[in-house]
C-alpha cells in the first residue's frame, strides 16, 4: 500500500501543536460588548429572549462595565432606552439624555474603557422607524440633522467612537461636518455601512423596545440579496469620513464581510446581532449544540472572514473562554 508523503494531520495531532499553527486567532480587545441603558437606581431588567442579557440602570451599567475592562474586552456600545418618546426623538440628542449621562457616568467610574454609542432615531420616536416620518414615509435629510446632533452631544460626553446606524443617505458626511464644527474632529465615526434589512434583529426589538408601529424598514436598510450595494455603501462613507466600516448582521454576510476586507485598506467591524445570538443561546439550552464550542466557532469564522472588530453580546463569555 502507497502512503502519502504530504500528512497534514501531522500538525493536528494535539492541542499545542494545533495552537501553534492556528491562522486565526481570537483576542478579548477584538470585542464589543453591546448594553441597553435605562433610568433609575438598581434596574436590571432581564431581556427574555436574549439570556444573560438586560436593561441596565446607570449605575448596574457602570458595574457592568468594571466587568468587561477587568477582561480586556475591547469595549462597550450604548443604546439607550428613554423614558419617553416623541415624533422629533428628543431624548437622542438631548445633553441629560440617558446615554449622555451614561457615558458621563463610565467616563468617570471606569476610566480607560472605550465607549462607542450607537448614533440611531428608532429607540426615541414614538413611531419605532430611524427618522422623521412626513405623510408616512421616513424622510432622509431631515433625519440627519437629528442624527448629527445626538452624535456631537455624545462627543462632548466623552464617547470614544460614534456609530451612525439608520442608513440615511449622506449622515456620515452629516455627522462628520458636525462633528469638526463643534470641535471633535478627532472623535472617528463607525459606520453602520452595509446594514441589511434581516430578520435576525428579532431579539433586539425587545431590548431596545424599537419596534416599528407601522410599515418595515425595507426602505432604507439593505436588500439581502446584494452585496455589490454593500460596496458602494462602504465607498460613499468613507468618501464621507468614516473611519471604520462595519457590515451587519455576521453570520449571514460573512462573504461581504470578505469582500470588504479585500477592497478597503480601513478597520472592519461586524456585528453578531441578537438573533445569532439567540439562536446558539436556544440550541444550547435545548442540548442540541455546544455552547462554548458554537459560540467560539461562530466568532473565529467572523474574524476569518475579515472583521479586525466583532459586536457581539457574547464578548464576556468568550473573553472568559479564551482565558
Amino acid at each position: 500500500m502507497a502512503y502519502p508523503e504530504t500528512r497534514l494531520r501531522r500538525l493536528r495531532a494535539n492541542e499545542p501543536m494545533r495552537r501553534l499553527v492556528r491562522e486565526t486567532r481570537l483576542e478579548p480587545e477584538n470585542f464589543i460588548l453591546p448594553l441597553f441603558v435605562c433610568s433609575g437606581e438598581g434596574v436590571r431588567r432581564d431581556i427574555s429572549s436574549m439570556p444573560g442579557n438586560a436593561q441596565l440602570s446607570i449605575d448596574r451599567l457602570v458595574a457592568e462595565c468594571a466587568e468587561v475592562r477587568s477582561l480586556g474586552i475591547g469595549g462597550v456600545i450604548l443604546f439607550g432606552i428613554p423614558d419617553s418618546k416623541d415624533e422629533s426623538a428628543s431624548g437622542n440628542y438631548d445633553p441629560e439624555g440617558i446615554v449622555q449621562r451614561a457615558i458621563r457616568a463610565i467616563k468617570r467610574e471606569v476610566p480607560g474603557l472605550l465607549v462607542a454609542t450607537d448614533v440611531c432615531n428608532c429607540e426615541y420616536t414614538s413611531h419605532g422607524h430611524c427618522g422623521k416620518v412626513v405623510a408616512g414615509e421616513v424622510v432622509n435629510d431631515e433625519s440627519i440633522e437629528w442624527l448629527a446632533r445626538a452624535a456631537v452631544t455624545h462627543a462632548e460626553c466623552g464617547a470614544d467612537i460614534v456609530a451612525p446606524s439608520d442608513m440615511m443617505d449622506g449622515r456620515v458626511a452629516g455627522i462628520r461636518e458636525a462633528l469638526d464644527d463643534a470641535g471633535h474632529a478627532n472623535t472617528p465615526i463607525m459606520s453602520y455601512a452595509a446594514k441589511y434589512a434581516s430578520c435576525f434583529y428579532g431579539p433586539f426589538r425587545e431590548a431596545a423596545e424599537s419596534t416599528p408601529q407601522f410599515g418595515d424598514r425595507r426602505g432604507y436598510q439593505m436588500d439581502p440579496p446584494n452585496w455589490r450595494e454593500a460596496i458602494r455603501e462602504m465607498e460613499l462613507d468613507l468618501e464621507e469620513g468614516a473611519d471604520i466600516l462595519m457590515v451587519k448582521p455576521a453570520l449571514p454576510y460573512l462573504d461581504v464581510i470578505a469582500r470588504a476586507r479585500e477592497q478597503f485598506d480601513v478597520p472592519i467591524a461586524a456585528y453578531q446581532v441578537s438573533g445569532e445570538f439567540s439562536m446558539i443561546m436556544a440550541a444550547a439550552r435545548n442540548g442540541w449544540i455546544d455552547e462554548q464550542r458554537a459560540m467560539l466557532e461562530s466568532l473565529v469564522s467572523i474574524k476569518r472572514a475579515g472583521a479586525g472588530i466583532i459586536l457581539t453580546y457574547f464578548a464576556k463569555a468568550a473573553a472568559r473562554a479564551l482565558g
